[in-house]
């Protein structure tokens, strides 16, 4: 009894082998298409933010000592099905040498590199995205840069502005920077969050020409 049909499901159960080796098969070529695509895209993406930093960098640094910087990305191979994973580094270059930043630059370089990046990266993959918000956003920077960077945002305004309803809110007690952002932008008016007779906070919408 137990030899009845045994051909029979001996070519069935063949059948299922033979059928999962093919899936097993066809996941292998699809992760490996997968991986080539996502490093394509990886390589596209960087290039790109790299791009826009490099502009913004040269466009708002008033400084000779660097003369751009971006973001280098190192690739570790690990697990049972080799997944890379990447390392992210911001490095300066000046002349003919490329040097990380940490730990050789300035507060006030530390803090327009990171806007900057910041703003690269909504460049590169928020293009549909309609909010920017930045709070306190030139701490540590000297008038230079200041100046410098109201004027990028200014252009990112008009750049962006007119292809959508892109809206721009800045946090800042920095009110020569709100002067210089204000005239960028063709801004006249502005919130201000004070503290009312009754220890209340209260938001009043003023004049940028009464700062």
């Amino acid at each position: 009894e137990t030899m009845t049909n045994v051909e029979k499901e001996w070519a069935m159960t063949d059948i299922d082998l033979k059928t999962e080796e093919l899936k097993a098969d066809d996941l292998k070529k699809w992760y490996s298409v997968l991986s080539v695509a996502l490093m394509r895209f990886h390589k596209c993406k960087m290039d790109q933010v790299n791009k826009h930093i490099k502009d913004y960098w040269r466009a708002t640094y008033r400084g000779s000592d660097i003369d751009f910087i971006k973001i280098v990305s190192d690739t570790e191979e690990g697990g049972k099905l080799g997944k890379k994973s990447y390392n992210y580094r911001v490095v300066m270059k000046k002349g003919d040498s490329l040097i990380d930043m940490r730990g050789r630059c300035s507060s006030g370089q530390r803090v327009l590199a990171s806007l900057v990046i910041r703003l690269a990266l909504a460049e590169a993959f928020c293009e549909q995205c309609s909010v920017l918000a930045l709070d306190e956003p030139t701490t540590n920077l000297d008038h230079e840069n200041i100046d410098s960077f109201a004027q990028a945002l200014g252009r990112l305004y008009k750049k962006r502005g007119s292809a959508s309803q892109f809206q721009l809110i800045v946090i800042s007690h920095d009110e020569g920077f709100m002067q210089g952002l204000a005239r960028e932008t063709g801004t006249d008016k502005y919130y201000r969050v004070f503290r009312n007779s009754q220890q209340c906070s209260e938001i009043r919408e003023q004049d940028i020409a009464g700062l």
